[in-house]
């Protein structure tokens, strides 16, 4: 089993999407399946920018005879690793490809103070992480159709988030998570809706993507709560909200979601070393 750096091309692309596909049963994402087109150009552009971003921290894992198997996608944002994809084909499973896919993974955040990633409910996964000496928060989500007339109103402005917003972002991302997000937000925005807050009482931010929220942090829960709201409240009629990676820490969220009619479920964990987890906050699957 040979490890060599994920490179930023588009053959090394579709093979992370390839071993992504198959770790997590998904055959729709296979190349060649049925993932909208554009869904297929973000993969591939996120993939390319953690090889150029991170190139010390994004490894694939080649058996000689069957190619890729697997694959470990980790960066680091100031002082806080985080770990953006680790997946491994079924048929390498149980051989110690995670294995040392995630320790390689780790040997890239060598010196950072905090770690920090959104695990799945898959128990080989979670005793991985545990074994690696991540606590694990149990993680919910809430998801369903938005009942906009059943939301408070805001309780203040929220403005569509620029580029120009990225000092703020990142101030608002040291004081919750302890490191900024810094160039992620670049792809955070080409890709997602922006929502921000910004007055006497402190600031914040959500990316929202087609009723997903991508990423939300804020300074203050009262502010959190608005952003989240202003998110819902921009879902489509009839269309549908998803809101993941809910800790227990994040009641605030769990009543904006409640309250707008979206069910709550369990959803695997998000998994932290050297920090608690932050709030006001929602991780993103991929930026964390």
């Amino acid at each position: 089993m040979l490890l060599r750096p994920v490179r930023d091309t588009a053959e090394d692309a579709e093979a992370v999407q390839a071993i992504t596909a198959a770790s997590f049963g998904d055959a729709r994402a296979l190349p060649g399946g049925d993932w909208p087109p554009e869904r297929v150009v973000r993969f591939h552009a996120r993939v390319r920018y953690f090889a150029r971003t991170d190139p010390d921290g994004c490894w694939i894992a080649e058996d000689v005879v069957a190619g890729p198997v697997g694959v470990a996608l980790a960066l680091k944002r100031e002082f806080l690793w985080g770990l953006s994809l680790l997946a491994v084909v079924p048929t390498a499973q149980g051989k110690g490809v995670g294995k040392a896919l995630l320790a390689r993974a780790m040997g890239y955040g060598r010196g950072c103070l905090r770690g920090l990633l959104c695990g799945t409910r898959h128990p080989v996964a979670a005793r991985a992480y545990r074994r690696a000496g991540f606590t694990l928060h149990p993680a919910m989500r809430l998801k369903g159709v938005v009942d906009p007339a059943r939301l408070e109103p805001l309780d203040g402005a929220v403005h569509e988030g620029t580029p120009r917003h990225r000092d703020l972002m990142d101030s608002v991302d040291r004081r919750t998570r302890g490191g900024a997000h810094g160039p992620d937000h670049e792809q955070l925005i080409g890709g997602c809706r922006l929502f921000v807050v910004d007055d006497l009482a402190g600031s914040g931010y959500c990316y929202a993507d087609r009723g997903r929220v991508e990423l939300l942090a804020a300074t203050s829960r009262r502010l959190a709560t608005r952003l989240l709201t202003a998110a819902l409240l921009s879902v489509p009629p009839g269309g549908t909200a998803c809101v993941p990676h809910l800790t227990s820490d994040q009641q605030w969220a769990l009543d904006v979601g409640l309250t707008a009619g979206l069910e709550l479920a369990n959803s695997g964990y998000v998994c932290l070393r050297g920090m608690r987890p932050p709030t006001p906050y929602i991780p993103s699957d991929t930026f964390l």
